[in-house]
Protein backbone atom coordinates (compact mmCIF):
# COMPACT_ATOMS: atom_id res chain seq x y z
CA UNK A 1 0.00 0.00 0.00
CA UNK A 2 1.59 3.39 -1.18
CA UNK A 3 2.17 5.88 2.19
CA UNK A 4 0.74 8.30 -0.50
CA UNK A 5 -2.38 6.88 -1.57
CA UNK A 6 -5.45 6.77 0.38
CA UNK A 7 -6.62 3.62 2.52
CA UNK A 8 -9.11 1.53 1.74
CA UNK A 9 -12.46 1.32 3.53
CA UNK A 10 -11.69 -2.38 5.61
CA UNK A 11 -14.94 -4.53 5.17
CA UNK A 12 -16.74 -3.89 9.19
CA UNK A 13 -15.54 -7.44 10.24
CA UNK A 14 -11.97 -6.97 9.47
CA UNK A 15 -12.17 -3.52 11.42
CA UNK A 16 -13.93 -4.93 14.14
CA UNK A 17 -11.41 -7.89 14.48
CA UNK A 18 -8.78 -5.29 14.07
CA UNK A 19 -9.89 -2.76 16.77
CA UNK A 20 -10.01 -5.33 19.13
CA UNK A 21 -6.54 -6.46 18.68
CA UNK A 22 -5.84 -2.68 18.84
CA UNK A 23 -7.77 -2.12 22.00
CA UNK A 24 -6.07 -5.23 23.48
CA UNK A 25 -2.74 -3.67 22.41
CA UNK A 26 -3.56 -0.36 23.92
CA UNK A 27 -4.66 -2.05 26.85
CA UNK A 28 -1.55 -4.13 27.17
CA UNK A 29 0.67 -2.19 26.30
CA UNK A 30 -0.50 0.73 28.74
CA UNK A 31 -0.16 -1.65 31.49
CA UNK A 32 2.91 -3.30 30.46
CA UNK A 33 5.05 0.21 30.40
CA UNK A 34 3.96 0.68 33.84
CA UNK A 35 5.09 -2.30 34.97
CA UNK A 36 8.26 -1.44 32.96
CA UNK A 37 8.87 1.73 34.46
CA UNK A 38 8.71 -0.46 38.29
CA UNK A 39 11.10 -2.83 36.56
CA UNK A 40 13.18 -0.18 35.59
CA UNK A 41 13.99 0.37 39.62
CA UNK A 42 13.77 -2.99 40.62
CA UNK A 43 16.75 -3.30 38.18
CA UNK A 44 18.76 -0.56 39.23
CA UNK A 45 18.41 -1.33 42.70
CA UNK A 46 19.70 -4.94 41.89
CA UNK A 47 22.58 -3.99 39.67
CA UNK A 48 24.00 -0.99 42.02
CA UNK A 49 23.77 -3.70 44.88
CA UNK A 50 25.43 -6.73 42.87
CA UNK A 51 28.24 -4.76 41.22
CA UNK A 52 29.33 -6.41 37.76
CA UNK A 53 30.85 -9.33 38.15
CA UNK A 54 28.06 -10.84 40.95
CA UNK A 55 25.97 -9.44 38.31
CA UNK A 56 27.47 -10.59 35.30
CA UNK A 57 26.43 -14.24 37.03
CA UNK A 58 22.97 -13.03 37.70
CA UNK A 59 22.39 -12.56 34.12
CA UNK A 60 23.97 -15.85 32.91
CA UNK A 61 22.20 -17.81 35.29
CA UNK A 62 18.99 -16.20 33.54
CA UNK A 63 20.36 -16.73 29.93
CA UNK A 64 20.85 -20.18 30.64
CA UNK A 65 17.41 -20.60 32.33
CA UNK A 66 15.72 -19.16 29.01
CA UNK A 67 18.37 -21.78 27.44
CA UNK A 68 17.14 -24.55 29.09
CA UNK A 69 13.63 -24.18 28.96
CA UNK A 70 13.14 -24.82 25.23
CA UNK A 71 13.00 -28.49 26.53
CA UNK A 72 9.94 -27.46 28.60
CA UNK A 73 8.04 -25.56 25.36
CA UNK A 74 8.60 -27.83 22.83
CA UNK A 75 7.16 -25.06 20.72
CA UNK A 76 3.71 -26.02 22.34
CA UNK A 77 3.11 -22.39 23.64
CA UNK A 78 2.57 -20.89 20.16
CA UNK A 79 0.87 -23.76 19.32
CA UNK A 80 -1.65 -23.37 22.35
CA UNK A 81 -2.27 -19.69 20.88
CA UNK A 82 -3.24 -20.35 18.14
CA UNK A 83 -5.37 -23.89 18.26
CA UNK A 84 -6.68 -22.12 21.26
CA UNK A 85 -7.61 -18.70 19.24
CA UNK A 86 -9.19 -21.19 16.23
CA UNK A 87 -11.42 -23.39 18.65
CA UNK A 88 -11.66 -21.94 22.29
CA UNK A 89 -13.91 -25.04 23.48
CA UNK A 90 -10.97 -27.03 23.63
CA UNK A 91 -8.41 -24.53 25.72
CA UNK A 92 -8.75 -26.56 28.77
CA UNK A 93 -8.29 -30.14 27.27
CA UNK A 94 -5.09 -28.46 25.43
CA UNK A 95 -4.08 -26.64 28.31
CA UNK A 96 -4.20 -29.89 30.54
CA UNK A 97 -1.94 -31.96 28.31
CA UNK A 98 0.47 -29.59 27.83
CA UNK A 99 0.75 -28.78 31.63
CA UNK A 100 1.07 -32.66 32.03
CA UNK A 101 3.82 -33.16 29.31
CA UNK A 102 5.98 -29.83 30.79
CA UNK A 103 5.94 -31.50 34.47
CA UNK A 104 7.29 -34.60 32.54
CA UNK A 105 10.10 -32.89 30.74
CA UNK A 106 10.99 -30.71 33.77
CA UNK A 107 13.31 -33.88 34.72
CA UNK A 108 14.77 -33.83 31.48
CA UNK A 109 15.34 -29.94 31.99
CA UNK A 110 16.92 -30.14 35.53
CA UNK A 111 19.89 -32.38 33.89
CA UNK A 112 20.61 -30.09 31.01
CA UNK A 113 20.63 -27.07 33.70
CA UNK A 114 23.04 -29.06 36.06
CA UNK A 115 25.37 -29.43 33.28
CA UNK A 116 25.61 -26.48 32.14
CA UNK A 117 25.57 -24.25 35.40
CA UNK A 118 28.74 -26.72 36.38
CA UNK A 119 30.69 -25.99 33.21
CA UNK A 120 30.92 -22.58 34.78
CA UNK A 121 31.02 -23.13 38.48
CA UNK A 122 27.26 -21.92 39.33
CA UNK A 123 26.59 -25.54 40.22
CA UNK A 124 25.51 -23.98 43.39
CA UNK A 125 22.61 -21.80 42.16
CA UNK A 126 21.02 -24.63 40.75
CA UNK A 127 17.98 -25.03 42.83
CA UNK A 128 16.79 -21.55 42.68
CA UNK A 129 17.77 -21.24 39.19
CA UNK A 130 15.76 -24.46 38.18
CA UNK A 131 12.51 -23.16 40.31
CA UNK A 132 12.57 -19.98 38.40
CA UNK A 133 12.98 -21.62 34.81
CA UNK A 134 9.81 -23.97 35.72
CA UNK A 135 7.78 -21.03 37.31
CA UNK A 136 8.04 -19.15 34.49
CA UNK A 137 7.24 -21.92 31.65
CA UNK A 138 4.07 -22.66 33.83
CA UNK A 139 3.20 -18.77 33.84
CA UNK A 140 3.60 -18.39 30.63
CA UNK A 141 1.69 -21.06 29.32
CA UNK A 142 -1.57 -19.94 31.77
CA UNK A 143 -1.39 -16.44 30.78
CA UNK A 144 -1.60 -17.83 27.07
CA UNK A 145 -4.55 -18.99 27.58
CA UNK A 146 -5.89 -14.90 27.80
CA UNK A 147 -3.94 -14.32 25.00
CA UNK A 148 -5.51 -17.38 22.87
CA UNK A 149 -8.94 -15.53 23.62
CA UNK A 150 -8.27 -12.47 23.58
CA UNK A 151 -9.60 -11.50 27.11
CA UNK A 152 -6.74 -9.40 28.13
CA UNK A 153 -8.08 -6.79 30.86
CA UNK A 154 -6.46 -9.60 33.79
CA UNK A 155 -3.89 -9.82 31.98
CA UNK A 156 -2.86 -5.95 32.16
CA UNK A 157 -3.49 -6.09 35.77
CA UNK A 158 -1.15 -9.24 36.29
CA UNK A 159 2.19 -7.30 34.86
CA UNK A 160 1.59 -4.52 36.79
CA UNK A 161 1.22 -6.89 40.46
CA UNK A 162 3.80 -8.78 39.40
CA UNK A 163 6.24 -5.87 39.04
CA UNK A 164 5.16 -5.01 42.34
CA UNK A 165 5.89 -7.96 43.95
CA UNK A 166 9.50 -8.55 42.54
CA UNK A 167 10.40 -5.14 43.41
CA UNK A 168 9.09 -5.47 46.93
CA UNK A 169 11.18 -8.49 46.86
CA UNK A 170 14.27 -6.73 45.37
CA UNK A 171 14.35 -4.06 47.66
CA UNK A 172 13.98 -6.06 50.70
CA UNK A 173 17.25 -8.60 49.87
CA UNK A 174 18.66 -4.97 49.07
CA UNK A 175 18.24 -3.83 52.13
CA UNK A 176 19.69 -7.14 53.76
CA UNK A 177 22.70 -7.45 51.98
CA UNK A 178 21.89 -10.37 49.97
CA UNK A 179 23.95 -11.68 47.10
CA UNK A 180 23.03 -13.45 44.11
CA UNK A 181 21.37 -16.74 45.34
CA UNK A 182 18.62 -14.68 46.80
CA UNK A 183 17.63 -12.14 43.56
CA UNK A 184 17.30 -15.99 41.61
CA UNK A 185 14.99 -17.03 44.30
CA UNK A 186 13.23 -13.72 44.31
CA UNK A 187 12.65 -14.02 40.38
CA UNK A 188 11.20 -17.22 40.96
CA UNK A 189 8.94 -16.18 43.75
CA UNK A 190 6.94 -13.85 41.25
CA UNK A 191 6.58 -16.51 38.91
CA UNK A 192 5.06 -18.43 41.49
CA UNK A 193 2.55 -15.24 42.03
CA UNK A 194 1.84 -15.44 38.25
CA UNK A 195 0.84 -19.05 38.45
CA UNK A 196 -1.63 -18.67 41.10
CA UNK A 197 -2.71 -15.82 39.63
CA UNK A 198 -3.79 -17.17 36.09
CA UNK A 199 -5.12 -20.46 37.88
CA UNK A 200 -7.73 -18.38 39.51
CA UNK A 201 -8.01 -16.09 36.75
CA UNK A 202 -9.02 -18.47 34.28
CA UNK A 203 -11.13 -20.42 36.79
CA UNK A 204 -13.31 -17.68 37.17
CA UNK A 205 -13.61 -16.38 33.80
CA UNK A 206 -14.54 -20.22 32.76
CA UNK A 207 -11.95 -20.44 30.20
CA UNK A 208 -10.06 -23.23 31.63
CA UNK A 209 -9.92 -25.42 35.04
CA UNK A 210 -6.59 -26.17 35.71
CA UNK A 211 -6.01 -29.94 35.77
CA UNK A 212 -3.62 -33.23 34.93
CA UNK A 213 -4.40 -34.98 31.83
CA UNK A 214 -2.17 -36.99 29.14
CA UNK A 215 -3.86 -37.87 25.69
CA UNK A 216 -0.66 -39.66 23.70
CA UNK A 217 -2.37 -38.90 20.11
CA UNK A 218 -3.10 -35.24 20.72
CA UNK A 219 0.40 -34.38 22.11
CA UNK A 220 1.85 -36.73 19.47
CA UNK A 221 -0.05 -34.41 16.67
CA UNK A 222 1.14 -31.48 18.32
CA UNK A 223 4.61 -33.03 18.66
CA UNK A 224 4.27 -32.85 14.85
CA UNK A 225 2.86 -29.70 14.72
CA UNK A 226 4.72 -27.83 17.47
CA UNK A 227 8.24 -28.98 16.37
CA UNK A 228 8.91 -26.01 13.32
CA UNK A 229 7.83 -24.09 16.20
CA UNK A 230 10.13 -25.92 18.94
CA UNK A 231 13.02 -25.81 16.64
CA UNK A 232 12.52 -22.17 16.03
CA UNK A 233 12.58 -21.33 19.68
CA UNK A 234 15.70 -23.28 19.96
CA UNK A 235 17.12 -21.32 17.30
CA UNK A 236 15.74 -17.97 18.05
CA UNK A 237 16.84 -18.34 22.26
CA UNK A 238 20.24 -19.44 21.72
CA UNK A 239 20.96 -16.69 18.88
CA UNK A 240 19.38 -14.43 21.64
CA UNK A 241 21.14 -15.51 24.58
CA UNK A 242 24.37 -17.44 24.18
CA UNK A 243 26.21 -13.95 23.55
CA UNK A 244 26.58 -13.46 27.74
CA UNK A 245 27.64 -17.15 28.55
CA UNK A 246 29.93 -16.87 26.33
CA UNK A 247 31.44 -13.33 27.36
CA UNK A 248 31.16 -15.42 30.83
CA UNK A 249 32.98 -18.12 29.43
CA UNK A 250 35.63 -16.55 27.35
CA UNK A 251 36.16 -13.12 29.42
CA UNK A 252 36.72 -11.79 32.74
CA UNK A 253 33.20 -12.27 34.55
CA UNK A 254 33.46 -7.79 34.87
CA UNK A 255 33.28 -7.87 31.33
CA UNK A 256 29.70 -9.82 31.63
CA UNK A 257 28.51 -7.54 34.10
CA UNK A 258 29.12 -4.59 31.84
CA UNK A 259 27.48 -6.60 28.69
CA UNK A 260 24.30 -7.38 30.51
CA UNK A 261 23.79 -3.89 31.98
CA UNK A 262 24.15 -2.34 28.85
CA UNK A 263 21.97 -4.96 27.28
CA UNK A 264 19.21 -4.48 29.71
CA UNK A 265 17.33 -1.51 28.18
CA UNK A 266 17.78 -3.36 24.62
CA UNK A 267 15.82 -6.59 26.39
CA UNK A 268 13.90 -4.45 28.24
CA UNK A 269 12.33 -2.32 25.25
CA UNK A 270 11.58 -5.33 23.33
CA UNK A 271 8.54 -6.43 25.18
CA UNK A 272 7.26 -3.51 23.13
CA UNK A 273 7.08 -5.15 19.76
CA UNK A 274 6.63 -8.67 21.51
CA UNK A 275 3.43 -7.49 23.36
CA UNK A 276 2.06 -6.14 19.77
CA UNK A 277 3.39 -9.71 18.64
CA UNK A 278 1.35 -11.82 21.46
CA UNK A 279 -1.76 -9.76 21.01
CA UNK A 280 -1.99 -9.48 17.06
CA UNK A 281 -0.88 -13.64 16.36
CA UNK A 282 -4.33 -14.77 16.90
CA UNK A 283 -5.60 -12.60 14.80
CA UNK A 284 -3.15 -12.97 11.79
CA UNK A 285 -4.18 -16.87 12.21
CA UNK A 286 -7.67 -15.97 11.93
CA UNK A 287 -7.32 -13.89 8.58
CA UNK A 288 -5.33 -16.14 7.48
CA UNK A 289 -8.11 -19.18 8.12
CA UNK A 290 -11.22 -17.12 6.73
CA UNK A 291 -10.35 -14.13 4.93
CA UNK A 292 -6.88 -14.50 3.45
CA UNK A 293 -6.94 -12.07 1.59
CA UNK A 294 -6.82 -9.19 4.07
CA UNK A 295 -3.78 -11.09 5.42
CA UNK A 296 -0.67 -8.92 3.77
CA UNK A 297 -2.69 -5.95 4.69
CA UNK A 298 -2.77 -6.81 8.02
CA UNK A 299 1.03 -7.62 8.20
CA UNK A 300 1.81 -4.60 6.24
CA UNK A 301 0.44 -2.19 9.03
CA UNK A 302 2.04 -3.93 11.80
CA UNK A 303 5.33 -3.58 10.35
CA UNK A 304 4.86 -0.50 10.40
CA UNK A 305 3.44 0.47 13.60
CA UNK A 306 6.58 -1.42 14.89
CA UNK A 307 9.10 0.79 12.88
CA UNK A 308 7.21 3.92 14.10
CA UNK A 309 7.51 3.17 17.80
CA UNK A 310 11.26 0.90 17.59
CA UNK A 311 13.08 3.55 15.17
CA UNK A 312 13.11 6.28 17.04
CA UNK A 313 13.88 4.61 20.51
CA UNK A 314 17.30 3.13 18.29
CA UNK A 315 18.17 6.52 17.56
CA UNK A 316 17.41 8.41 20.35
CA UNK A 317 18.99 5.52 22.75
CA UNK A 318 22.18 5.94 20.54
CA UNK A 319 22.75 9.41 20.90
CA UNK A 320 21.54 9.57 24.71
CA UNK A 321 23.46 6.64 25.63
CA UNK A 322 26.23 8.25 27.73
CA UNK A 323 23.87 10.47 29.93
CA UNK A 324 21.62 6.91 29.70
CA UNK A 325 24.29 4.65 30.75
CA UNK A 326 25.62 6.94 33.68
CA UNK A 327 22.04 7.75 35.28
CA UNK A 328 20.74 3.96 35.09
CA UNK A 329 23.90 2.12 36.15
CA UNK A 330 26.08 4.97 37.77
CA UNK A 331 30.29 4.85 37.51
CA UNK A 332 31.01 1.04 38.06
CA UNK A 333 29.01 0.56 34.78
CA UNK A 334 30.91 3.09 32.65
CA UNK A 335 32.56 0.77 30.27
CA UNK A 336 28.70 -0.77 29.37
CA UNK A 337 27.93 2.87 27.56
CA UNK A 338 29.54 2.18 24.18
CA UNK A 339 28.13 -1.35 24.48
CA UNK A 340 24.66 0.08 24.93
CA UNK A 341 25.37 2.95 21.76
CA UNK A 342 25.89 -0.46 19.65
CA UNK A 343 23.30 -2.18 20.97
CA UNK A 344 21.03 0.29 20.01
CA UNK A 345 21.63 0.38 16.66
CA UNK A 346 19.99 -3.13 16.53
CA UNK A 347 16.40 -2.20 18.11
CA UNK A 348 14.85 -0.93 15.01
CA UNK A 349 15.72 -4.12 13.52
CA UNK A 350 14.54 -6.29 15.97
CA UNK A 351 11.27 -4.28 16.45
CA UNK A 352 10.13 -4.98 12.89
CA UNK A 353 11.51 -8.59 12.56
CA UNK A 354 8.37 -8.99 14.83
CA UNK A 355 6.37 -8.37 11.66
CA UNK A 356 7.42 -10.91 9.50
CA UNK A 357 7.82 -14.08 12.86
CA UNK A 358 3.98 -13.31 13.29
CA UNK A 359 3.31 -13.34 9.49
CA UNK A 360 5.01 -16.53 8.92
CA UNK A 361 4.34 -18.41 12.30
CA UNK A 362 -0.01 -17.54 11.78
CA UNK A 363 -0.07 -18.73 8.25
CA UNK A 364 1.55 -22.37 8.78
CA UNK A 365 4.80 -21.32 7.55
CA UNK A 366 6.54 -21.97 10.99
CA UNK A 367 8.36 -24.12 8.93
CA UNK A 368 10.18 -21.24 6.69
CA UNK A 369 10.94 -19.08 9.80
CA UNK A 370 12.78 -22.06 11.60
CA UNK A 371 15.09 -21.42 8.65
CA UNK A 372 15.61 -18.15 9.06
CA UNK A 373 16.33 -18.64 13.14
CA UNK A 374 18.74 -20.96 11.75
CA UNK A 375 20.97 -18.71 9.76
CA UNK A 376 20.53 -16.20 12.53
CA UNK A 377 22.56 -18.48 14.83
CA UNK A 378 24.94 -19.46 12.55
CA UNK A 379 25.65 -16.07 12.04
CA UNK A 380 25.01 -15.19 14.92
CA UNK A 381 27.97 -18.29 16.47
CA UNK A 382 30.05 -17.80 13.97
CA UNK A 383 30.38 -13.54 14.97
CA UNK A 384 30.24 -14.28 18.56
CA UNK A 385 33.29 -16.78 18.19
CA UNK A 386 35.22 -14.76 16.18
CA UNK A 387 34.54 -10.86 18.13
CA UNK A 388 34.43 -12.41 21.70
CA UNK A 389 37.99 -13.42 22.25
CA UNK A 390 39.34 -10.77 20.93
CA UNK A 391 36.78 -7.39 21.61
CA UNK A 392 34.91 -9.00 24.32
CA UNK A 393 31.56 -7.85 24.82
CA UNK A 394 31.93 -5.05 22.41
CA UNK A 395 32.49 -7.63 19.90
CA UNK A 396 29.28 -9.82 21.51
CA UNK A 397 27.26 -5.95 20.74
CA UNK A 398 28.58 -6.13 17.14
CA UNK A 399 27.40 -9.42 16.56
CA UNK A 400 23.82 -8.57 18.07
CA UNK A 401 23.78 -6.05 15.84
CA UNK A 402 24.58 -8.28 12.32
CA UNK A 403 22.58 -10.71 13.81
CA UNK A 404 19.04 -9.14 13.36
CA UNK A 405 19.91 -7.74 10.02
CA UNK A 406 20.25 -11.10 9.09
CA UNK A 407 17.35 -12.34 10.75
CA UNK A 408 15.28 -9.61 8.95
CA UNK A 409 16.76 -9.91 5.67
CA UNK A 410 16.21 -13.90 5.31
CA UNK A 411 12.25 -12.97 7.32
CA UNK A 412 11.17 -10.91 4.82
CA UNK A 413 12.22 -12.97 1.86
CA UNK A 414 10.48 -16.14 3.41
CA UNK A 415 7.36 -13.63 4.01
CA UNK A 416 7.58 -12.62 -0.21
CA UNK A 417 7.82 -16.02 -1.17
CA UNK A 418 4.62 -17.36 1.50
CA UNK A 419 2.36 -14.29 1.74
CA UNK A 420 3.25 -11.37 -0.08
CA UNK A 421 6.27 -8.65 -0.55
CA UNK A 422 6.10 -5.88 2.67
CA UNK A 423 7.27 -3.09 0.55
CA UNK A 424 9.90 -1.99 2.75
CA UNK A 425 10.99 0.62 1.18
CA UNK A 426 8.05 2.35 0.86
CA UNK A 427 6.30 1.73 4.51
CA UNK A 428 9.77 2.84 5.86
CA UNK A 429 11.59 5.72 3.84
CA UNK A 430 9.68 8.57 5.36
CA UNK A 431 9.68 7.14 9.31
CA UNK A 432 13.50 6.73 8.96
CA UNK A 433 13.95 10.22 7.53
CA UNK A 434 11.95 11.40 10.47
CA UNK A 435 13.86 9.53 12.70
CA UNK A 436 17.37 10.80 11.71
CA UNK A 437 15.61 14.41 12.04
CA UNK A 438 15.24 13.79 15.60
CA UNK A 439 18.52 12.51 16.06
CA UNK A 440 19.80 15.71 14.66
CA UNK A 441 17.64 17.71 16.91
CA UNK A 442 18.50 15.96 20.05
CA UNK A 443 22.73 15.58 19.44
CA UNK A 444 23.55 19.11 20.86
CA UNK A 445 21.34 18.13 24.12
CA UNK A 446 23.04 14.92 24.70
CA UNK A 447 25.54 16.49 27.47
CA UNK A 448 22.78 16.91 29.36
CA UNK A 449 22.28 14.54 32.43
CA UNK A 450 20.33 13.85 35.69
CA UNK A 451 17.48 15.31 35.69
CA UNK A 452 18.35 17.78 32.67
CA UNK A 453 17.91 14.46 30.64
CA UNK A 454 14.33 15.07 30.57
CA UNK A 455 15.08 17.57 28.00
CA UNK A 456 16.18 15.65 25.22
CA UNK A 457 13.73 13.30 25.36
CA UNK A 458 11.10 15.61 25.72
CA UNK A 459 12.33 17.59 22.66
CA UNK A 460 12.86 14.24 20.77
CA UNK A 461 9.29 13.13 21.19
CA UNK A 462 7.99 16.47 19.82
CA UNK A 463 10.32 16.76 16.67
CA UNK A 464 10.06 13.24 15.83
CA UNK A 465 5.98 13.39 16.41
CA UNK A 466 6.28 16.59 14.27
CA UNK A 467 8.57 15.39 11.23
CA UNK A 468 6.29 11.99 10.99
CA UNK A 469 3.48 13.97 10.15
CA UNK A 470 4.89 16.83 8.49
CA UNK A 471 6.56 13.38 6.41
CA UNK A 472 3.78 11.96 6.15
CA UNK A 473 4.84 8.79 7.65
CA UNK A 474 1.66 8.06 8.99
CA UNK A 475 -0.65 9.42 6.94
CA UNK A 476 -4.24 11.36 7.59
CA UNK A 477 -6.00 8.10 6.15
CA UNK A 478 -3.99 5.94 8.53
CA UNK A 479 -4.86 7.94 11.63
CA UNK A 480 -8.73 8.20 10.53
CA UNK A 481 -8.55 3.83 10.16
CA UNK A 482 -7.17 4.20 14.17
CA UNK A 483 -9.81 6.10 15.27
CA UNK A 484 -12.75 4.15 13.58
CA UNK A 485 -11.07 0.99 15.10
CA UNK A 486 -10.51 2.49 18.69
CA UNK A 487 -13.69 3.44 18.39
CA UNK A 488 -15.66 0.66 17.54
CA UNK A 489 -14.07 -1.24 20.29
CA UNK A 490 -14.93 1.91 22.46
Amino acid sequence: MPDHDPTPDLPARSVGLGSRALRNTVLVLTAKVVARLIALVTVLAMVRHLMPAPYGAFATIVNYTAIVSVVLDLGFNVLFVREGARHPDEIQRYLRNVMSLRLLMSVVSLGLLALALALNGLSSLLVPAFAMMVLTSYSTLLRNGLYAVQKLGYEAVAVVLESLVLLALVLYGVKTRHGTTYFVWAYAAQNAFSCVYFVLVLALKRIALIGWRLELPLLREWFWKGLPFALTFVLTILYFRIDQPLVYALRPHVEAGWYGAAYKPFEALLFVPMTFLSIVFPVLSIYHRERPGELLDAVNRFFKALLLIGWPMSVGIFVLAQPLNNALFGSSYDPSEPALRILALSLGFAFVNNAFIGALSASDHQASFTWAAGWSLIANLAMNLVLIPSFGYLGASWATVMTEIVLGAVGWTLTARHIGRVPVWRLSWRVVLAGLVMGAAVFPLSGLGGVAMAIPIVVGVAVYGAAVLLLRGLTREEIDWARRALAIAR
